[in-house]
């Protein structure tokens, strides 16, 4: 564990704007995409977080030239058959499932075996449900106890189309299958249960070889062989899994108001947003436009009088996945009992979520009932703390630091959190964020 803060007492109200940093899942697809495209691709306000950071590795060590300034980065593409395959290449995708996932998409025509590793937590995480899809292929791979990191890749020149079925709701599985897709001779079909769209939208956008039929409960995906990626200049637009921390900070207080400018509110990741609605939280998008195939939008937030408890249905979960954490925490906090079904998905994070979910809120004197998948939390509009909590040995994940940062600032009490510095991950400037908000003069 690396480093710990102290919090002794609540956050004071306040009405205030600010930005949070660029959208991971943006920053790392764009690195990647720009990496085989043609030409001098350049973004600004990329994410320079552990996660994307070790992306632009990855792609350095197949020979990529990649500059970085403060918040812009230049990727000088080399093409779909760019990548120089050395013998003996090891990948570090740390603690990023994102990279790790989507990076294999692209490496199935390699010719020389290729190592992939990653810290603790990545090595926990089932890599299975990718490699399955992706050996369909052609390609083999060799994985620790049949699903876990480190990993081996054993390319193929004869690879051929696929036909697959995603289940899960995992965007990171449809996104590698698609990747593998665009290296491939014929026509792949994915049938994928509704998840984040990134990926699709970038392709859109690239004008890739790439069709997508929107049904009520599942899109089908039709990708071709891709010769050519054009050049990608791009101004990421704001995280709403940062903006998540800020937006029930604020449901939590009293008389306050906040405006987090710029930020991606693409409908497979405003889950939050329409659950917050549904119980009491006023929310609204000013300042709408659409960006490269994003939705961009300024969110203005104000702190409800009471907040209702909801009987979350499933159907929100996709578009919520990452933000659960933080959302239990306004449950906790609602006059009455909210349930939240069918989170498999919530335990194939980098810590078993759901359950870091229900202790912190046992930590904090919440009631709750959970089995293996669901959980009721026991909401107490009066609940105020002023015991001592320690946060520790959660497998550096920085939902889990920052969900126990907001909990802290918002029901009081006095809270040691340990390794702060795993939002290195996802989110550096979280603290810092957290300051501004403090000076209230």
């Amino acid at each position: 564990m690396s480093g710990s803060i102290v919090f002794k007492k609540k956050i004071k109200n306040f009405n205030k704007k600010i930005t949070v940093s660029g959208d991971k899942s943006i920053s790392i697809r764009w690195v990647l995409l720009s990496s085989l495209s043609e030409g001098i691709s350049k973004a600004k306000n990329l994410l320079m977080s552990e996660d994307v950071l070790a992306a632009v590795k990855a792609v350095r060590k197949f020979g990529i030239k990649v500059s970085l300034s403060k918040n812009e980065c230049t990727i000088y593409g080399k093409g779909m058959n760019g990548y120089q395959y050395k013998k003996n290449i090891t990948i570090n995708a740390m603690n990023s499932g994102t990279l790790g996932r989507l990076l294999l998409g692209f490496l199935i025509d390699t010719p020389h075996p290729i190592k992939l590793i990653g810290d603790k937590s990545l090595s926990k995480r089932d890599f299975k449900r990718v490699t399955d899809p992706l050996s369909r292929f052609g390609v083999k791979f060799r994985l620790t106890n049949n699903k876990n990191l480190p990993l081996t890749i054993f390319g193929s020149k004869q690879l051929k189309p696929v036909k697959f079925i995603e289940k899960l709701g995992s965007a990171q599985c449809k996104s590698s299958v698609i990747f593998g897709g665009m290296k491939t001779d014929g026509t792949s079909v994915i049938k994928a249960k509704k998840s984040r769209n990134h990926t699709e939208l970038l392709c859109k956008y690239l004008n890739l070889p790439i069709s997508i039929k929107n049904k009520k409960n599942y899109d089908l995906i039709k990708v071709r062989k891709v010769n050519t990626i054009r050049k990608l200049n791009y101004d990421i637009p704001a995280d709403i899994s940062s903006s998540a921390f800020f937006l029930v900070l604020v449901s939590l207080l009293n008389n306050s108001n906040l405006i987090i400018k710029n930020v991606n509110v693409n409908s497979s990741r405003t889950g939050i947003i329409t659950i917050l609605k549904k119980m009491g939280i006023k929310i609204s998008f000013n300042n709408q436009k659409t960006y490269k195939g994003e939705k961009i939008a300024d969110i203005k937030i104000v702190s409800p009088k009471i907040i209702k408890p909801i009987n979350c249905h499933p159907s929100l979960n996709s578009g919520a996945i990452d933000e659960f954490l933080v959302i239990f925490l306004v449950a906790a906090k609602a006059k009455g009992v909210s349930f939240f079904k069918n989170l498999d998905e919530l335990n194939q994070k980098e810590s078993p979520r759901l359950k870091w979910g229900e202790y912190i809120l046992n930590q904090m004197g919440v009631k709750t009932i959970s089995t293996k998948n669901s959980i009721k939390i026991f909401g107490n509009p009066n609940l105020k703390l002023k015991k001592k909590i320690t946060i520790k040995n959660y497998l550096k994940d920085h939902r889990i630091f920052m969900t126990s940062v907001i909990a802290a600032l918002s029901f009081g009490g006095e809270w040691k959190i340990f390794d702060k510095d795993s939002i290195k991950t996802s989110f550096p400037d979280f603290l810092n964020i957290i300051k501004k908000l403090k000076k209230n003069d």
